[in-house]
Parts: C-alpha cells; structure tokens; sequence
C-alpha cells in the first residue's frame, strides 16, 4: 500500500532538523517542505506553503483520516499555517521549529485545538 510506504520513508527522518524555507529531508526542512520532499519522491508535485497544501488533493473527514493523509493546523490564526503527515493511531509526522522532523499527536490538546482539516492528495 503506497500510503504506509509513504508514511515508513518519511518515518527516517525522524530527528532530523528544522530549517525555515528548507526542503532538504536530511538537512533541513520547515514543516511544508517535509510534506513536499517526502511526496515528491512518490511522483506527487505539491506546492511550498501549508496554505497551498491544504487546496490539493480530496478534503478528508477526521473521522476518514488513513495514513499518508496530510492534516493541517491554523497556529497563526489565519488559515493552514502547519502541515503534517498522518501516520495512524492519532499520530502524524512533522518539522517544526523546536523538535525538528517529529512525531506528534492528534490527542495532544496543543495540536487539537488548532486542528484545521485533512486533505488526501493520493
């Protein structure tokens, strides 16, 4: 299934460092160009903003979230301003500013009070 080998490629990189405007998985990226480097190694283009990200592909229900589904969060209050990789179990993978590449949760009440949407783009 090519939406759990997505998710397993993108798991490597945990530990790696954040870096704003970077698209390097192993040197540096911020959290849109995560998503865009892991997808592009499977033959997606997806655009460098969490903004643009969160008009591709099928919006997702919560409810309907699979694993390689990107999910969104409005942390700056104006729009999708954050963007993960949904892994499963309420988890999802992401780079931000103070753990770098990291896996996070759905649960936690940071993330779940600025949850935005889900977006599938396979």
């Amino acid at each position: 299934d090519i939406q759990m080998e997505i998710c397993e490629y993108a798991r490597q990189f945990v530990g790696n460092p954040y870096r704003w405007g970077g698209t390097s998985l192993t040197k540096g990226a911020d959290c849109s160009g995560f998503t865009l480097s892991v997808y592009a190694n499977y033959g997606v283009s997806l655009p460098h903003s969490s903004k643009a990200q969160a008009n591709c592909g099928t919006r997702i229900d919560l409810s309907e979230l699979q694993p390689g589904d990107l999910v969104f969060f409005n942390t700056s209050g104006s729009g999708a301003s954050h963007v993960g990789i949904y892994i499963g179990n309420g988890e999802f993978l992401q780079s931000g500013t103070s753990r770098g590449v990291s896996i996070a949760s759905l649960n936690n009440s940071y993330w779940s009070s600025y949850y935005l949407g889900a977006r599938r783009v396979l």
